[in-house]
């Protein structure tokens, strides 16, 4: 298959006639001999990107082709879907038993081990150790003819833009490659690493990919998304899609994605409210993109209200969720020294690097506003506690405008979705 790149004026929308035919070229150049495919799309948490639609798209085509398919939304370390979240994701139209759940710690197989030397490089010695790297059995015992790799690119705190190989390494990838490339995100620095391309992490995807993938029969399908979302379809607007094999069609949704999700403001902003979709964002392992997002864009002393309705937990995983319980989000220098002193942080190093992510280092406030989860277990984790009815009554998420607006004589800078945008001071960036 041919490199193709499609992308519309950020203006306007692709629409989904668009991206039918967009798919329809692309399943048109399918070898007659595949008999085999597997999308991997990724999960409900990143509803909002409208992959669902497109893997929904794929499969309508496919399935009148003498192909059988496989879909394995790419979880991570997120909770597995359940059928009336994949039914949201994707539609009703593709049956329940065509679709594999990944884990990240037990159906993953060993295809290669970044060397300790290499590490140690990228990282300028902040981390030494090998990584060995691991992706879910069926990508090499599977028998595929082709996987299909749908993902979103935008600003990531862990990589500097998502996607790309990512999609694979970490979303339907094993415990050490998740865990230690989070850590080495984290090590680096949220502000040297978000909206940016060559990071550290993504410099350990790109050795991987370049010596453990390249026999796999994979393309990737990217997207670039707005950053506001559609009231009536409750997706963003698709506004590029980028399809190829090799770096250079991730390096020109790259380019794109930097174009229409860094939001650039003025000067540092001393208060920012943002609203979490209750379906989306139901643990602060994913509604903490709310602080990393918006992080350079808070002025020193300033504030950040988060608007949680559907948060109940910390950590999508048990044992995550236990650790966040445990340590909280205290800062990189005293994460930093709890890993040296605690094994438990030692063995599951994601976690030790989303608490550092998920924190201001002290330079402004954060609170949670929500019901399910209590006072003392907010506070317990370092983050402030607002009751959600009260902070409602107050910022009324129907009315507010994306950006500045005044309420109470005070000025606020709204954010509806904090999933693929990142929101920067113009000096800090």
């Amino acid at each position: 298959m041919e490199n193709l790149i499609k992308k519309v004026p950020e203006s306007s929308q692709f629409s989904y006639e668009e991206q039918k035919s967009y798919i329809k070229q692309l399943v048109d150049q399918i070898p007659e001999d595949a008999k085999r495919i597997l999308i991997i799309p990724p999960d409900i948490t990143r509803k909002h990107s409208g992959a669902g639609v497109l893997t929904s798209i794929f499969y309508d085509f496919l399935r009148q082709m003498d192909i059988e398919i496989d879909i394995m939304p790419a979880l991570g370390t997120h909770d597995p879907m359940e059928n009336g979240k994949l039914k949201e994701m994707f539609g009703t139209g593709i049956p329940m038993e065509v679709f594999k759940t990944h884990d990240w710690r037990n159906d993953t197989i060993k295809i290669g081990e970044i060397p300790a030397e290499y590490v140690s490089e990228v990282t300028e010695d902040k981390v030494k150790q090998p990584i060995p790297v691991k992706v879910n059995e069926c990508l090499i015992k599977g028998g595929y003819d082709l996987i299909i790799s749908i993902g979103q690119v935008v600003p990531h705190e862990v990589v500097g833009m998502a996607n790309y190989s990512k999609n694979i390494l970490v979303g339907v990838g094993g415990f050490e490659i998740i865990s230690v490339s989070h850590f080495v995100g984290a090590v680096a620095g949220v502000e040297n690493v978000m909206g940016r391309d060559h990071s550290p992490a993504r410099k350990l995807y790109d050795y991987a990919q370049e010596h453990f993938l390249k026999d796999i029969p994979l393309l990737y399908i990217l997207t670039v998304n707005s950053t506001d979302i559609d009231e009536e379809s409750e997706l963003t607007r698709m506004l590029g899609i980028f399809t190829g094999y090799d770096r250079s069609v991730f390096e020109r949704a790259v380019e794109f994605s930097q174009k229409v999700n860094i939001i650039k403001v003025e000067k540092s902003l001393n208060k920012v409210v943002v609203y979490l979709d209750p379906e989306e964002f139901k643990t602060t392992w994913i509604g903490c993109k709310a602080v990393y997002r918006t992080r350079m864009a808070i002025a020193d002393g300033g504030e950040l209200v988060i608007i949680a309705p559907g948060l109940h937990k910390f950590g999508e995983d048990i044992n995550n969720d236990r650790l966040i319980r445990k340590y909280g989000y205290v800062g990189t220098e005293k994460v930093l020294d709890l890993v040296k002193e605690n094994s438990d942080l030692q063995e599951n190093l994601s976690a030790a690097a989303h608490l550092i992510q998920g924190s201001s280092e002290g330079r402004f406030k954060i609170n949670f506003a929500c019901q399910h989860l209590r006072k003392q277990d907010i506070e317990g984790v370092n983050f402030n506690y607002l009751p959600l009815d009260r902070v409602l009554e107050k910022y009324n998420i129907n009315e507010l405008d994306s950006g500045l607006n005044i309420v109470d004589g005070e000025e606020i800078f709204y954010i509806n979705n904090p999933a693929t945008g990142l929101w920067v001071a113009k000096d800090k960036f």
